[in-house]
């Protein structure tokens, strides 16, 4: 998620003060489905570690280990009530139940590549956790998955605030990584949500004629 909400100078401000603390509980809420910055708070942790702030491996620790809380929760909040809220959901938005369920075989054909890259995809770092457990994913598969990810994406966002914060300033950098992932958004709602929608629409005409 951008930081559009939250600017960076408040996130920044928030790490000084709480430091390590700030990283892991701010990716475990957004991981759990709570729309905040974690991408913007690992980009700020690791640019503090960079400039000597705080320590890279804490900063990392606690970016992979907020990560991997957060989506277990987001999985199992999906596995125990999600599929009648995603119906609800369709009805209120006039998607038909048969859609939905084309949306959900084609993420569940790719769940184990969406939990592990989903971390890079604006939104679907947040929702990836929740549609996993509609999606029934096997609990092993989804945990291993899940930690390979987090480990991961927490690496190369840490890395990358830690390595090039002291050249390109750190706003810059947060627009550069939020623009990466709206654009591996667009590719993901076109591979999980038009391709199936457009197969089931194609299906029902032939049924039709």
């Amino acid at each position: 998620m951008s930081s559009e909400l939250i600017s960076v100078e408040t996130i920044t401000e928030i790490a000084h003060q709480y430091g390590y603390w700030a990283v892991f509980l701010g990716i475990t809420l957004e991981n759990a489905g709570i729309p905040l910055p974690g991408e913007t708070i690992t980009l700020v942790g690791g640019f503090l570690a960079g400039s000597g702030e705080l320590n890279y491996w804490f900063v990392l620790g606690s970016a992979i280990a907020g990560a991997v809380l957060g989506d277990n929760c987001g999985y199992w909040v999906g596995r125990k009530g999600g599929w009648p809220f995603l119906i609800a959901l369709g009805r209120l938005f006039k998607i038909s139940e048969k859609q939905i369920l084309a949306v959900k075989d084609k993420f569940s054909q790719n769940a184990a590549r969406a939990v592990f890259l989903g971390r890079f995809v604006a939104l679907l770092r947040i929702f990836a956790g929740p549609l996993a457990g509609i999606a029934e994913m096997p609990y092993g598969q989804f945990l291993l998955c899940n930690a390979a990810g987090a480990t991961l994406w927490a690496s190369a966002m840490v890395s990358l605030a830690f390595f090039v914060g002291e050249l390109i300033p750190l706003e810059q950098l947060v627009s550069s990584v939020a623009k990466f992932a709206i654009f591996a958004l667009a590719i993901a709602i076109v591979w999980f949500i038009v391709l199936p929608w457009l197969e089931a629409r194609s299906s029902a005409k032939q049924l039709k004629e």
